[in-house]
């Protein structure tokens, strides 16, 4: 076994194979960009490297960089993480030249599976199930068009080197199909340094499901079950679960023979994953393999009490497998759902900002949390926005999904948007819950998923006037404590007027509405009048906003987070985002530059869609801004002209800049 690994990645990544190194007593070295400087995945390991800017394109993936820190250090293997350089052959090739152990399959089996074209062709050899599709060199547009219509609609375009859902497309029509193409392209050259694609048909309900394979040097394989990952937006896996629900053990044992046989003919060692797309009537087809462990790999864990990283470092230090294949066995039902800094009502638009609050539930048997941030760190534009990856176990699935859900409702987050609420009407979602899946799921329950704004409850604005009080009367406390006569009722404040009854005023706005609370001080109960029905209200709230409340007699617990102006309310599996609005101060509204369209966050401006001059109509696309890993295309808000583009592709942009000079009018 080794004494000191180096970890070739970053955030929760480079913090679970922390966790595990720590248990074996191995120690470790984290590299880290300038972004990075103060991260988790520094604070947590024995030794850390700086490796440049914050770009990961001249840090976290620098060959160079990271075999001269694994040197200087004295590592005897690099774990390259599951992202970045994990399936790079250059850099398992520059490992080895090296003499330093890459923790990982041989350079031959990522050279194998690293291009999707090359990759389907020997599976077809090795006779695992191929969707119909163009797995082929020819990359004319045109061709590939004529091919895609000769496979028939919908298909979908995938870039050959790629993953992580990047570099994909789907194309529903012929006339479309082109100008998917050029933009796929563009992406996967980004991404990968390669716009080579392949084009498949795509399935109209089709399953995500993928295989954990083992290998060791000694020529085992085995595999660890299935993961069903067909919940996905953007391509990209937003709730995971296994064992996959409605799985036949004669399906299981079939799709676990293709995989190994996969991993067997490119002479597989350590973890890996076959992926199979599946159709509602049981039929498997290869999609790809990922020749590293899988973000979800934490679900598999759950469910065979087994550490995936322990069994990479044995094997890679030249050990058989710990267990054969008649050993494994599964134990209870896993969900992982990530938790992202993104707004799901603006199309999963990433989000970044300091974690003013972060409050993730209880771990326990039950509940594991996956991070790289704690309270106080930065979401950056630089990198993938996510927070952590709550996973939840139990005996059975209905259990489980009762386990993510309270899970869910336990977390707090504040500083950047989030997905929590999402997630928690994602696994309520009567389709999830009841296992109709398929990859679409997310698209066909939109209605359910991504409801009318409503108001908050009575309760809730009861809770933040409540809170509001509870911290002015420990203001005053403290102010009082820290003055020469403590004991003055000058320091109260209770609204107390000569000859008057002790009322006051609380204005809070939650989205268009606002509404004016009427406080009676009363010691310690409060007498609440909001639109006419009055409350007695009373209560306690700790340095963290766990709030006590006792209301008319009825007794409930909530969170509420200040951050400037915001009041974070976290109740019920709910949270709502109010203003404190002083009646004193009166904004100008509708400030701002009108007709400028602006930059959603920092990023990269990679096409310029409409042309100077012309007018559109509301919707049309303008530019496309590629920003954390992803394009984001910038659209009309209404119909008018687009007068100029202030900036140029390839120019850098900041969050909240002004991208377009547009003028609302008639088309």
């Amino acid at each position: 076994m080794f004494n000191k690994i180096l970890i070739a990645n970053r955030g929760e990544i480079a913090c679970r194979v922390i966790k595990t190194a720590r248990r074996l007593g191995i120690k470790t070295v984290a590299v880290y960009s300038e972004a990075d400087a103060g991260a988790r995945h520094v604070r947590l390991a024995d030794e850390a490297v700086f490796i440049g800017p914050a770009a990961a394109r001249e840090s976290y993936l620098v060959i160079d960089k990271i075999i001269a820190a694994a040197k200087q250090t004295g590592a005897q293997a690099i774990h390259p993480g599951y992202g970045f350089l994990s399936e790079n052959e250059d850099f398992c090739h520059a490992c080895d030249e090296a003499g330093i152990v890459f923790i990982g399959p041989p350079v031959s089996a990522i050279r194998a599976m690293g291009s999707k074209s090359e990759a389907k062709k020997l599976m077809e050899k090795a006779g695992v199930p191929l969707t119909p599709g163009y797995h082929g060199d020819h990359q004319e547009p045109g061709f590939l068009n004529v091919r895609a219509d000769a496979i028939g609609y919908p298909v979908l375009i995938k870039a050959a080197a790629g993953g992580g859902g990047k570099g994909m497309r789907l194309v529903e029509r012929s006339e479309d199909f082109l100008d998917a193409l050029a933009s796929c392209k563009r992406e996967a050259a980004s991404s990968f340094g390669s716009d080579h694609v392949l084009v498949e048909k795509y399935l109209t309900r089709p399953r995500h499901i993928e295989i954990q394979v083992f290998g060791d040097t000694q020529g085992n394989v085995v595999y660890l079950f299935e993961r069903d990952c067909s919940v996905q937006r953007r391509h990209q896996k937003v709730l995971e679960e296994a064992p996959a629900p409605g799985m036949t053990p004669e399906r299981r044992a079939a799709m676990g023979k293709a995989a190994v046989d996969a991993a067997k003919a490119v002479g597989y060692v350590g973890a890996g994953t076959v992926e199979f797309i599946a159709n509602q009537d049981g039929t498997f087809y290869f999609m790809e393999m990922n020749t590293r462990l899988q973000v979800e790999h934490p679900v598999t864990e759950m469910i065979t009490g087994l550490d995936l990283v322990e069994w990479q470092l044995r094997v890679a230090s030249g050990e058989p497998l710990p267990l054969a294949q008649e050993q494994l066995a599964i134990n209870g039902h896993a969900l992982e759902a990530r938790i992202y800094a993104e707004d799901p009502s603006r199309g999963f638009l990433p989000s970044t900002g300091r974690l003013v609050h972060l409050a993730p539930p209880d771990e326990g048997m039950h509940v594991r949390v996956d991070t790289g941030v704690e309270e106080g760190d930065e979401i950056s534009p630089f990198y993938d926005p996510m927070i952590a990856k709550l996973i939840v176990w139990d005996v059975n699935r209905d259990r489980a999904l009762a386990r993510m859900l309270q899970a869910l409702a336990e977390y707090r987050v504040v500083g950047v948007a989030n997905n929590v609420e999402f997630l928690s009407r994602l696994t309520a979602c009567p389709a999830f819950a009841n296992a109709d899946l398929d990859t679409g799921l997310i698209e066909r329950e939109r209605d359910y998923l991504f409801p009318e704004e409503s108001g908050a409850h009575r309760e809730a604005w009861l809770v933040v006037a409540l809170a509001e009080l509870l911290r002015e009367q420990e203001r005053a406390a403290q102010h009082a404590g820290r003055h020469p006569e403590p004991a003055s009722p000058w320091h109260l404040r209770d609204g107390w007027r000569i000859n008057a009854d002790a009322t006051r005023s609380l204005v809070f706005r939650l989205g268009e509405e606002q509404k004016t609370l009427r406080i009676e001080n009363r010691g310690s109960v409060f007498r609440i009048e909001m639109e006419g029905v009055v409350s007695t209200v009373r209560g306690s709230i700790n340095s963290r906003g766990l709030l006590r409340a006792e209301f008319d007699g009825m007794r409930t617990t909530a969170t509420v987070v200040m951050a400037g102006e915001r009041r974070h309310v976290f109740g019920h599996g709910r949270a709502w985002q109010f203003a404190a609005v002083d009646p004193l101060y009166h904004g100008a509204e509708g400030a701002g530059a009108e007709g400028g369209l602006l930059a959603p966050m920092p990023g990269k401006v990679i096409a310029l869609i409409a042309r100077a001059g012309v007018t559109v109509d509301k919707g049309a696309p303008l530019l496309i801004l590629e920003a954390m890993k992803m394009e984001h295309t910038i659209t009309a808000p209404a119909a008018g002209m687009v007068k100029g583009f202030r900036y140029g592709v390839g120019d850098q942009v900041g969050d909240g800049a002004e991208l377009v000079d547009f003028e609302v009018g008639p088309v």
